[in-house]
Parts: C-alpha cells; sequence; structure tokens
C-alpha cells in the first residue's frame, strides 16, 4: 500500500464530527478538485504492508474509530479491502471517505462509507458512479461540498431526486473552504458563507445537515496531520 501518514487527531467532518480517530491517509488521487485541500497526496507517500498499517494503528490505540481518506483510498482497493476486514474483525469502527467515482460494492457492509458527491465547480462534475447508489445503506453518508448557490441547487436537487434522506443517516451539505487559508481559524476561509448556505437549507426544507469542517476552526487551517 502506499500510505501518505498515519494518525490520531479528532475527526472534523461528517455526523461523527468530534470524535477521537486515528486516519490512515492514502496516495494518489485520480479527480482533480478545484477546492482540493490534500494535493498533497496525489505523488510520494511510503510503501507500506497491510501488516505494517495495521499494527501503526494498533501503537495509537487498540480499539475505536479508524478513517481510510486519501487521495481517492479505493484506488488500492486490493489491498484496503482485506486490510478492513481485519480491523473490523479486531473490533475498530470504521469510515471511508471517497469520491464515489470507484465502484463501493466490495466494501465490507460494517465500514461506513462517507460518499463526496461531486458539485458543478469542483472541476470534476458527473464523475460520481451512480451504481454506487445501490451499494448505500442506513449507515452511510453522503456529502456535497459546495462554493456557491449553483452547487448548492445542483446538491439539493440530486437529494430530492435520489431521496437520499431515506436512505442514508446522514446527507452533508459542507460549505468548500479555500486552498490558500492558512492563519485565521474562523469561517473567512470559507467559499461560500456558511450563513448563507444555513438560511437557504431552512427556506428550502432541505432533509441536510450543515456540515463544517471542525479542524479547520480547532487548528490552523493549512496545517497537516491533524
Amino acid at each position: 500500500m502506499q500510505i501518505i501518514e498515519i494518525y490520531r487527531s479528532i475527526q472534523g467532518e461528517s455526523s461523527f464530527a468530534g470524535v477521537p480517530c486515528i486516519f490512515v491517509r492514502l496516495a494518489a488521487c485520480n479527480l482533480r478538485c478545484s477546492w482540493c485541500d490534500s494535493e498533497y497526496t496525489f505523488t510520494g507517500g511510503r510503501k507500506m504492508s497491510a501488516d505494517e498499517v495495521e499494527q501503526e494503528v494498533l501503537k495509537l490505540a487498540p480499539a475505536g474509530l479508524v478513517e481510510f481518506t486519501g487521495g481517492e483510498p479505493m484506488l488500492q482497493e486490493r489491498e484496503l479491502v482485506p486490510l478492513m476486514e481485519r480491523l473490523l474483525a479486531r473490533g475498530y469502527a470504521l469510515l471511508l471517505e471517497t469520491s464515489g467515482e470507484r465502484p463501493l460494492e466490495r466494501v465490507p457492509r460494517r465500514v461506513v462509507k462517507i460518499v463526496d458527491v461531486k458539485c458543478p465547480n469542483s472541476g470534476e462534475p458527473n464523475t460520481f458512479h451512480m451504481e454506487n447508489l445501490d451499494w448505500l445503506n442506513r449507515e452511510d453518508e453522503v456529502k456535497f461540498v459546495l462554493s456557491d448557490r449553483a452547487d448548492y441547487e445542483f446538491a439539493r436537487e440530486f437529494v430530492s431526486h435520489h431521496h437520499l434522506d431515506r436512505q442514508v443517516n446522514a446527507v452533508l451539505f459542507s460549505p468548500a473552504f479555500s486552498k490558500q487559508a492558512t492563519g485565521a481559524r474562523d469561517a473567512s476561509g470559507c467559499l461560500l458563507d456558511p450563513r448563507e448556505l444555513a438560511e437557504w437549507l431552512l427556506a428550502d426544507g432541505v432533509p441536510a445537515r450543515l456540515s463544517l469542517q471542525i479542524h479547520k476552526f480547532v487548528w490552523d487551517p493549512a496545517m497537516k496531520g491533524v
């Protein structure tokens, strides 16, 4: 496996926000989103066996929550799926952060999938693998990262058309953060004002949760490994 970093921090997004979590960040991504805050994952990293990754996770915590993220972790599906099964057998709770561009049918049922459907201004629209809707369950979550009203309207219609709120545990609407944001630990780095997004959600009655990247309010938005 090609691994960028393994570390323990606070989960910053999703319905698990605020929970201590071990992050296993895998290298490489086949998408190039305009607002991507992890471009450092596109190349590099270190080769680790699944055994080595498992031992690193065990050293950080013998139990608890583990998230596989990237990059795009499903590019390493062949190695990742058996590792997930091993960690599940040890009693860990697992999250998978993925773009949804790769098929998800082989992901173990007990892994919570947090799937990022790309909006128009991401620069990667129409990349979501629509058959993945059949593999989402009541524990999973779908996320939309929004930079303006057009992104919001796309996400609102996608949620309505596919009845996502009936299928998954949470639908997340998250304001995109500027890649250049640093220093200020406040909403000034958001490309879409969270208050404006909250007002749109309330006005339209969208069955979604306003999701902020709380790690960017706790630490410098540019900081890695948190």
